[in-house]
C-alpha cells in the first residue's frame, strides 16, 4: 500500500471525527512525518487497559511506522479532579497511591502495542507543570544537598529552598527530556485563560446539560477539567516545540477541541483532532467499560481472550473487525453482506476474529493454542453425553417455555440479562432476549439445565 493510501486509511478507519481545517495535519504528514508529535492523553483511574482502549493504540503504532512520535500524557494530576466525561454522577476521588500503582501499569501495557524507541515515544506527566514548589513534601528532618556553584550546602528538604530544589530535580522535562528550561503552569495562567474562555461555552457539552436539565449538582471542578486538558496541549507544544494532533474516542471530542481553544489564544498552531468510534463492550450496547465488567483486557490470558470474543453479540462482529484488527475493509464490507444475507456462520466469523484478536497480542502460535483449548472445552468437554433432543426452531424463549425449560418469557429475560444461557455449540452467550434459533446447537440454561435443539 503507497504512502497516500496508508494515510487515507489512518484518518479514516475507525474514525468518528477528523479536524484539520486547513490541512496543516496532513500536510505535515505526508511531507515531514518525522516532525509529527501526536498527544495521547491518559487518566489512570483502573490498572488495566483493554481492547477498546487498543483501537487507539493500534492507530497510533501505524502513525509511528510512519516516523511520528506518540506523546503518552499520563494524567496524574487531572486524575485527582477526575474527568466527568460520560458521568452522570460526580466521579468519586482516587488516591495518589493508586494513581502511581496504575500509572506505571499503563506504561507496562502500552508496550505491547506502542514502539518505545525513543525516537518515535516520549511519556510525560501533567503533575510537572501543574504541581507547584509548595506542593512537595519531603519526609521529616530530610535534607537536600545544594550546589551553589564553589561548596556543596545542606539544607532542610521541606524549606523553601529545599523544597524548590527537589522540584527542579524531580521534573521530568529536566530528568527524562534533558532540557534547560521547565515549563510551568500558574494559577495566574489558568486564570489568564479563562477569561478568555466563557461560561456558555463549556456548558455546550452534552453531558453537562443533561445534568444540570435533571437538577444534578454540576461542580466547579468537573467544568475545569476540559480547560486543564487543553492547557496541557499548549504546555506540550511549549516543551516539544510540537503537538500537531491528539487523539481519543469521540466522547472526548469537547475535550480535543478545548485544547484547539486553549492554544488559540496563546497564539501557538492548533493542534488537528482525531477522535476514534467506541468500541462496544461484550454486551454489545454499552461502551466497553472496566466499570461496565464488559471488557477484555489485553492481558487478558489467550484462552479467556479468544472465549470473551466468541461471546460477543453477532450484530457486533464488523464493528469489532474494524477497529480491532487489520482486516482490510474491503473483507469487512464482505463480512457485513455476508452476516446480512445469511451466507456463513456467524460462529465461523467469531473464531476467526477471536483467532487475530489473540494474535495480536500474542502471537500465532498463542491463538491456534486458544482455539484448541476453547474447542474442546466449549464444543465437547462441556456438554453432557445425555442432552435431552428436540425438533424445533423460532425464537429460543418460545421453544424453552414450550418444552417447560424456563416458566416464563420474564424469567427467560432475566436469565438472558444475567448472562446464564449460552449456546455451547458456539460459545456466544446469548445476550439478546428475541434471539432466534437457525441453526443447530446445545444450549445450556442457568447452572444444570442443557438442550440439543435440531433444526430441520
Amino acid at each position: 500500500m503507497d504512502k497516500g493510501k496508508i494515510i487515507d486509511e489512518l484518518l479514516s478507519r475507525g474514525v468518528g471525527e477528523f479536524i484539520d481545517p486547513d490541512g496543516t495535519f496532513r500536510k505535515k504528514l505526508e511531507n515531514n512525518p518525522k516532525d509529527v508529535f501526536i498527544k495521547l492523553g491518559v487518566d489512570p483511574t483502573r490498572p488495566d487497559i483493554h481492547i477498546g482502549h487498543a483501537v487507539i493504540l493500534r492507530t497510533l503504532r501505524r502513525f509511528q511506522d510512519l516516523g511520528c512520535k506518540v506523546i503518552f500524557l499520563i494524567g496524574d494530576f487531572t486524575t485527582l479532579i477526575g474527568d466527568p466525561t460520560g458521568k452522570s454522577k460526580v466521579r468519586p476521588e482516587i488516591s495518589q497511591k493508586e494513581i502511581e500503582a496504575n500509572m506505571h501499569t499503563y506504561l507496562n501495557q502500552v508496550g505491547k502495542i506502542l514502539s518505545t524507541e525513543p525516537d518515535v515515544f516520549s511519556w510525560m506527566r501533567n503533575s510537572d507543570w501543574f504541581l507547584d514548589i509548595t506542593d512537595i513534601s519531603a519526609e521529616p528532618k530530610s535534607t537536600v544537598t545544594i550546589n551553589n556553584g564553589a561548596t556543596n550546602v545542606v539544607v532542610d528538604a521541606n524549606s523553601f529552598v529545599g523544597k524548590a530544589a527537589l522540584f527542579e530535580n524531580t521534573r521530568m522535562q529536566k530528568t527524562h527530556l534533558k532540557k534547560n528550561q521547565i515549563h510551568t503552569v500558574s494559577f495566574s495562567r489558568i486564570l489568564g485563560t479563562l477569561r478568555q474562555i466563557t461560561h456558555a461555552r463549556l456548558i455546550e457539552r452534552d453531558m453537562f446539560k443533561d445534568r444540570l436539565q435533571s437538577g444534578q449538582e454540576l461542580y466547579m471542578h468537573e467544568m475545569m477539567y476540559p480547560v486543564l486538558q487543553g492547557i496541557d496541549s499548549s504546555v506540550l507544544m511549549n516543551i516539544y516545540g510540537a503537538c500537531d494532533l491528539e487523539v481519543g474516542g469521540t466522547d472526548q471530542t469537547f475535550n480535543i477541541l478545548m485544547g484547539r481553544d486553549v492554544m488559540r489564544i496563546n497564539k501557538q498552531p492548533e493542534q488537528a483532532v482525531l477522535t476514534f468510534k467506541l468500541l462496544e463492550g461484550l454486551d454489545g450496547k454499552e461502551k466497553m467499560s472496566k466499570s461496565l465488567d464488559n471488557y477484555i483486557a489485553i492481558t487478558d490470558e489467550p484462552f479467556d481472550m479468544y472465549g470473551k470474543v466468541m461471546s460477543i453479540p453477532d450484530t457486533s462482529i464488523p464493528n469489532y473487525f474494524e477497529l480491532c484488527t487489520y482486516t482490510p475493509m474491503e473483507r469487512i464490507a464482505e463480512i457485513k453482506s455476508e452476516i446480512m444475507g445469511g451466507k456463513i456462520n456467524p460462529r465461523d466469523l467469531k473464531m476467526e476474529l477471536a483467532r487475530q484478536i489473540v494474535a495480536e497480542y500474542y502471537g500465532e502460535p498463542k491463538a491456534k493454542e486458544a482455539e484448541a483449548d476453547f474447542i474442546a472445552k466449549f464444543q465437547k468437554k462441556e456438554i453432557p453425553d445425555n442432552v435431552p433432543e428436540i425438533n424445533a426452531s423460532g425464537t429460543l424463549v418460545d421453544i424453552l417455555i414450550a418444552q417447560n425449560l424456563v416458566p416464563s418469557k420474564s424469567e427467560f429475560r432475566r436469565l438472558v440479562e444475567g448472562g446464564a444461557i449460552t449456546n455451547l455449540t458456539t460459545g456466544e452467550k446469548i445476550a439478546d432476549p428475541t434471539f432466534s434459533v437457525d441453526d443447530t446447537g446445545v444450549f445450556k440454561i442457568g447452572k444444570h439445565t442443557f438442550v440439543k435443539i435440531i433444526v430441520g
